[in-house]
C-alpha cells in the first residue's frame, strides 16, 4: 500500500494481476493496496493474488512494484538482490538513498526511464496524457460557480462566446489539454518555443489552432483575454517563468491557473505547492 501523502493509485489493477497469475506468476498484495483507486481485496484476491496484512511479506517478494520510490524505512524490508519497479524520481533523492539500495544490490528500475522499441518513454507519456486531460476538468470544476468561480461554463453553447483557453507548452500535456479543451468546446491558444512542436500539435489535433511562438506582448494578450490558463514547460532543471506576477495581475478577477510544471518549480512566477 502506497504511504505516500495523497497518493491513491495502485501499481497494478486486478485485472493486470489476473493476466499476469494466469501465465504463472504469483502475487502478494498488501491489504487496502488498492482503496484509493477503489479496487477491494475482494477484486484482488478473486484475481488470483494472495492478500497479506503483513508488510513484511509484501516487500519479501523476489520483484517489488511501486508507484511512488520507496522510503528508506521500505527499503529495509526489501531482501537482498531484489528486483524493483517504481518512480525513483532520480532529482528528489540524496546519495543516501542510492547508497542503501546499492548496498543490499537490489536491481532498480525506474518508470520514469523506462522506453519503447521507439524511444519514447511511455510510462511516463501516458502520465502526461492523464495530466494535460485533467487540467482541463479540473478547471472546468474551478470555474463552477458553487466553487467560489465566476460560473462560467465550458461547451459550444450557440451565440454565447466560448471560454478562452490559454496553454504554454505544447508537448504531451499540452496537447491531451489542447485536445480535451476543444472536445469541450472551447477557444485555445497554444505557446511554445519550438516550432517543431507547435506544427506537430496542429498535425495531431488534425485541426487549425492558434500557436505562437512565446513572446511577452502575444502571451500577455492571451492571457488577459483568458479565463482557463494552463502551463506545462520543461526545463533542463527547472521549468523556466514563462508569466511574470505582474502578468497575472493583468489576468481576469476569478481566472484559473493550473501550473502542471510545479514538480520542477512551476512556470508562473506566482505558483506555490
Amino acid at each position: 500500500k502506497e504511504t505516500h501523502y495523497q497518493e491513491k493509485r495502485v501499481c497494478l489493477t486486478p485485472d493486470a494481476v489476473g493476466a499476469l497469475t494466469a501465465n504463472g506468476h504469483k502475487f502478494v498484495i498488501e491489504t487496502g493496496a488498492g482503496d484509493g483507486a477503489n479496487f477491494s481485496d475482494k477484486d484482488y484476491s478473486e484475481a488470483g493474488a494472495k492478500i497479506s496484512y503483513d508488510v513484511k511479506e509484501a516487500f519479501g517478494c523476489n520483484i517489488i512494484l511501486k508507484v511512488e520510490p520507496p522510503s528508506l524505512d521500505e527499503i529495509k524490508l526489501i531482501n537482498p538482490q531484489s528486483i524493483l519497479f517504481s518512480a525513483l524520481q532520480l532529482k528528489t533523492q540524496t546519495k543516501k538513498y542510492f547508497e542503501t539500495l546499492a548496498s543490499k544490490r537490489i536491481t532498480a528500475i525506474a518508470f520514469d526511464y523506462i522506453r519503447d522499441d521507439q524511444g519514447v518513454y511511455s510510462i511516463v507519456k501516458s502520465l502526461s496524457e492523464i495530466a494535460g486531460i485533467s487540467s482541463v476538468l479540473i478547471a472546468a470544476e474551478l470555474m463552477a460557480a458553487n466553487n467560489n468561480g465566476n460560473g462560467l461554463m465550458f461547451g459550444n453553447i450557440s451565440g454565447v462566446p466560448p471560454v478562452e483557453v490559454v496553454i504554454i507548452g505544447a508537448g504531451t500535456v499540452g496537447e491531451f489539454a489542447a485536445r480535451s479543451a476543444i472536445g469541450i468546446g472551447a477557444n485555445v491558444k497554444v505557446f511554445d518555443n519550438s516550432i517543431t512542436k507547435l506544427r506537430n500539435i496542429q498535425t495531431n489535433l488534425k485541426q487549425t489552432v492558434y500557436t505562437s511562438t512565446i513572446q511577452p506582448k502575444n502571451l500577455l494578450k492571451a492571457l488577459k483575454r483568458c479565463d482557463v490558463a494552463i502551463g506545462a514547460t520543461r526545463g533542463k532543471d527547472r521549468s523556466p517563468v514563462v508569466v511574470t506576477s505582474t502578468m497575472v495581475e493583468h489576468m481576469k478577477k476569478g481566472a484559473v491557473i493550473i501550473d502542471v510544471s510545479i514538480d520542477t518549480g512551476g512556470c508562473f512566477e506566482t505558483s506555490e505547492i
